[in-house]
């Protein structure tokens, strides 16, 4: 019985930070194109954008209107804190709680997914206000 409560602690030990490693570097990818926004550098915003988005939006400009226009709360902001997050077969979905510019609260839900070269790269933003169902 020991044996097994050693083996489950010895598992599940190095499942959680493999798990934190993936969630901190998801935050920091999505704080970096957070930041780009901020900055008005469409260029960096764009780098984070997976191969799938820069399929829908082929240069970094088309990309940056398309935030600006439907992403307001995103790109521009009071607060952005991450909130709870899911990793599973090198794939990540990070909430994020925002207040906009009119002190409006927003949920965003980041998907990203990890790429051959090993980054992970966003695939997809969807955002509700708050208290609002999917």
């Amino acid at each position: 019985m020991r044996a097994i409560v050693l083996l489950l602690v010895f598992l599940f030990g190095f499942a959680a930070p493999a798990f934190a490693d993936d969630v901190a570097a998801a935050q920091s990818v999505i704080r970096a194109q957070e930041q780009a926004f901020g900055r008005d550098d469409a260029a960096a915003a764009y780098s984070h954008a997976a191969p799938e988005i820069k399929q829908l939006f082929p240069e970094a400009d088309i990309f940056m209107q398309m935030v600006q226009q439907a992403y307001t709360p995103v790109y521009r902001h009071k607060s952005f804190e991450f909130g709870e997050a899911r990793a599973a077969n090198g794939r990540i979905a990070q909430r994020v709680h925002i207040v906009d510019d009119n002190g409006e609260a927003w949920e965003a839900m980041y998907t990203l997914e990890q790429q051959s070269d090993g980054s992970l790269k966003i695939t997809g933003c969807s955002l509700l206000k708050a208290g609002q169902a999917v």
